[in-house]
């Protein structure tokens, strides 16, 4: 069966998926940052106490910065597909999805640090 048919099992979407959450993690540099970054402000989170709320806007934050990246990733990707000539465009589409992760990771470092930061320095919040 092809790819791309609709007719794809639920399990093979998933596979598909998992199979490209993969490459994804693996086949960008950016997500060696991103992964250990999620998981101290986890770690932060749990240690400091945070709210169910804090964390779920924590989380939240995390989702969206790995999101974007696996996106961005994908456009990449596709760009490279499409030529290998340099194309304006396409340039501009690419560093249009650039700065969407470079916005949610500079918000989501905002939020960390005001649900965070009261809780490290021990300053009522």
């Amino acid at each position: 069966m092809d790819h791309f048919q609709s007719e794809r099992s639920w399990a093979g979407k998933f596979r598909d998926a998992f199979i490209g959450l993969g490459q994804g993690i693996r086949g960008q540099k950016s997500f060696y940052v991103h992964l250990p970054v999620a998981i101290c402000v986890g770690l932060v989170g749990v240690w400091v106490q945070v709210s169910i709320v804090e964390y779920s806007i924590l989380l939240l934050c995390i989702a969206m910065v790995l999101v974007l990246e696996l996106v961005n990733s994908s456009l990449e990707s596709m760009s490279r597909a499409i030529t290998d000539q340099y194309s304006e465009p396409l340039r501009k589409a690419l560093d249009i999805a650039s700065a969407a992760v470079l916005l949610a990771a500079f918000f989501s470092a905002m939020i960390g640090l005001i649900i965070l930061g009261p809780k490290i320095l021990g300053w009522p919040g």
